[in-house]
């Protein structure tokens, strides 16, 4: 079984797909530690050294590389792998389930404002703007997330009790 986690930056992906993979005794993958291991940098650093336009062809290629690879895993994606060179249509064609964690903009900001330090897509941003960013972000991505298979709302769950929701949703 393979199972894809979708989201914006903040949404629980890598949380929630740690404790599925303990759970179901499935190997975890985080598409971007992938990514970083391959090319021998940080996201951050190949963004910024080689463009957005290298970074996202490279995504491509892991992403369909680890889902034709493994029988069974649990792969968290990055908040944009959804939206770019068809990655969402590569997802929900090589996968079993494509979930999108869902969080509403004030959820994310809540989550996000504790670790803007680590998150250097809004590192630089004021905490007052964070709403607006998120917000056009969420707009201009929620046309991707939405193919999923299936949308958890996840807001105001803990992430115990949203894997219990996903394995329901398993069968």
């Amino acid at each position: 079984m393979k199972i894809v986690l979708v989201g914006y930056m903040g949404s629980g992906k890598t949380t929630i797909g740690k404790l599925l993979s303990k759970e179901l005794e499935i190997s975890f993958l985080d598409l971007d530690e992938v990514i970083e291991e391959g090319l021998g940098d940080s996201i951050s650093n190949i963004f910024n050294g080689k463009g957005e336009i290298f970074f996202r062809k490279k995504e491509h290629e892991y992403l369909k590389d680890v889902l034709s690879k493994k029988e069974k895993l649990i792969l968290s994606t990055g908040g944009g792998t959804p939206c770019y060179t068809g990655n969402m249509e590569t997802m929900l064609n090589m996968a079993d389930h494509v979930f999108y964690l869902k969080v509403s903009i004030p959820g994310l900001v809540q989550r996000l404002i504790m670790e803007k330090e680590h998150r250097p897509l809004i590192k630089n941003i004021d905490d007052g703007d964070l709403p607006e960013f998120i917000g056009k972000h969420l707009f201009e991505r929620n046309s991707f997330y939405l193919k999923a298979n299936h949308i958890i709302e996840c807001d105001n769950k803990d992430p115990e009790s949203l894997v219990a929701e996903i394995r329901k949703l398993l069968g």
